[in-house]
């Protein structure tokens, strides 16, 4: 793993080794480090496999401790927000001062939370074991989305598909996982995944290791504009724009990860372990989706994908309530695929309108994507236990709509593509 990356300066915030060649030249010559950006998109996997066994295990939760709707959604809402609300904070401290080894230290807090909520007994404890879990995805993800940039050779939304197809898969195997392990052997069994965030922090120490000799201290002079990048104006409203976008896609993502496997045992009275494979076939065709969304986004332009993502996939999102069990399978595997490939796109994107706040912007979109899905989860969780969870599935049917926003982005110079 200690292969040299050079990187353009004026793309990449982060302070890292450059050759003397031209930088945009360097990064083509030498192309992805494959073997760091496979390392932490599979820490990316291990991370998000530990995250998903929370809503993974809320069928057994809620009929252990007689939990409603409501205190489910409050589960996801202390996980997420606890993630969400870290995210560009430990972002913006990043940006100012890499911390390379802060990933594997964060991987701690996650064991901890795992371990904690295998033994849990009272629901405050399980609110603080996904608070711990949150607290380790917050550390997380803004310092190891540098690192795939880094080690991208200049594909960004390659390298960002890739990092974030490890989170994807991750979070598709927590229902699997779930089904063949936590079902039959009960809550308990959620310690022996420790085993999986102790395997994370001893790659994550690697990949520490392999990024710090590349930090040299931050050049203080202020990245030149391009002369057809977007006024600072421009750029605060497609950040908000983009803020609205991932609202829509993560409001409407959460009514499936949280409540899929409820809404499927009570419309169409499968058993428990049946609804977790349907769920783990949606967050796969989730993965699938977002590994094609950013080398898309590389080759014809990112505002095309984002476009097509979300508001594309509305046809689907309507037909869904009416649909029968197979439709319904059918139909929430296309939606998983065409809505989960916005997020490489927006993610780079929102790093070219702000590329001196690399960290920052990154923790921010990761962070209030966690943030969106925990309140969407709590509201939803309320509208359910009041009007029942198939009419959770009709409302949320109308999200994706807000996709129409996506014309109002600016066009980026070409060579953000």
């Amino acid at each position: 793993m200690n292969k040299p990356v050079v990187v353009n300066a004026e793309d990449q915030p982060a302070p890292v080794v450059i050759a003397d060649m031209p930088p945009t030249a360097a990064v083509k010559a030498m192309g992805p480090t494959y073997l760091v950006l496979g390392g932490i998109s599979f820490s990316h996997f291990l991370n998000d496999t530990m995250q998903s066994l929370i809503p993974s295990v809320y069928p057994i939760l809620k009929a252990n401790y007689a939990l409603d709707f409501g205190q489910i959604g409050l589960i996801t809402l202390t996980f997420q927000i606890t993630a969400s609300l870290l995210q560009p904070v430990i972002g913006h401290i990043t940006d100012k001062k890499a911390q390379p080894y802060s990933l594997a230290i964060g991987m701690g807090s996650t064991l901890i939370g795992l371990a904690l909520l295998s033994i849990a007994h009272h629901y405050f404890v399980i609110l603080l074991a996904a608070a711990l879990v949150g607290l380790g995805s917050a550390v997380f993800h803004p310092e190891s989305a540098r690192i795939a940039r880094l080690s991208s050779g200049g594909r960004y939304g390659f390298a960002q598909s890739v990092f974030q197809v490890g989170g994807n898969f991750g979070q598709s195997m927590g229902p699997l996982l779930a089904a063949l392990i936590v079902v039959p052997f009960g809550q308990g069994s959620l310690g022996w995944f420790c085993l999986i965030a102790a395997l994370a922090i001893v790659v994550l120490w690697r990949i520490g290791s392999w990024y710090k000799p590349r930090i040299v201290p931050r050049s203080r002079t202020a990245p030149q504009r391009h002369p057809g990048a977007p006024s600072s104006r421009r750029v605060a409203v497609a950040i908000g724009l983009l803020i609205l976008l991932v609202f829509s896609k993560f409001i409407y993502m959460s009514s499936l990860t949280s409540y899929y496997t409820f809404y499927l045992m009570q419309k169409f009275g499968v058993s428990t372990q049946t609804s977790q494979v349907y769920l783990f076939m949606f967050l796969g065709a989730t993965a699938v989706g977002t590994f094609f969304g950013g080398p898309i986004g590389d080759r014809i332009g990112r505002r095309y994908v984002i476009w097509f993502s979300i508001l594309g996939v509305l046809p689907f999102t309507l037909l869904l309530p009416y649909a029968d069990l197979m439709w319904t399978a059918v139909l929430s595997i296309v939606i998983g695929f065409i809505l989960s490939s916005a997020m490489p796109a927006i993610l780079v994107y929102a790093q070219e309108l702000m590329p001196h706040r690399f960290g920052m912007i990154s923790g921010l979109f990761f962070g209030f994507s966690f943030g969106a899905g925990g309140i969407g989860a709590a509201m939803l969780g309320q509208v359910a236990d009041h009007k029942g969870i198939e009419f959770v599935y009709q409302i949320c049917a109308f999200l994706p709509a807000i996709g129409l926003l996506a014309m109002f982005l600016p066009k980026m110079p070409r060579h953000g593509h």
